[in-house]
């Protein structure tokens, strides 16, 4: 039985994606230091998690990895949130690559490309009754 899913994001520097998540409602959890930045970073809000990796800190923890494998690595985020336009208002200067949509299954949909490259999509599915 599956618990539990978090996406873990490798990026050159976590500092550089922290003011996305930021402003999407994440608070740091976890920090770990790599030399004089930050090596790794849990972030949560309500039931949502996402782990940030620098490559440098990836590479020095699973030494099996292939650097170029850890740097081909992206990763599609979908988020879901209970107000979308609140979102949209914080990530205001982040640039949209998917304008807001309803999909087939039912949500209004914004996809963001965070700072370190990364696909991050905010739904809002219709209140149930």
């Amino acid at each position: 039985m599956i618990t539990k899913a978090t996406a873990v994001l490798f990026v050159e520097h976590v500092e550089t994606s922290l003011p996305f998540f930021e402003a999407a409602g994440f608070k740091r959890t976890v920090e770990v230091p790599e030399g004089d930045a930050l090596g790794f970073v849990i972030l949560q809000t309500d039931g949502a998690e996402v782990m940030l990796q620098s490559f440098a800190s990836a590479m020095a923890d699973v030494k099996t990895l292939d650097p170029k494998d850890i740097k081909a690595s992206r990763t599609y985020l979908f988020v879901e949130v209970d107000d979308l336009a609140t979102v949209e208002r914080a990530l205001k200067p982040y640039k949209i690559v998917i304008p807001r949509r309803v999909t087939p299954y039912g949500a209004n949909e914004t996809g963001y490309r965070e700072p370190s490259g990364h696909f991050v999509t905010f739904a809002e599915f219709a209140k149930k009754d």
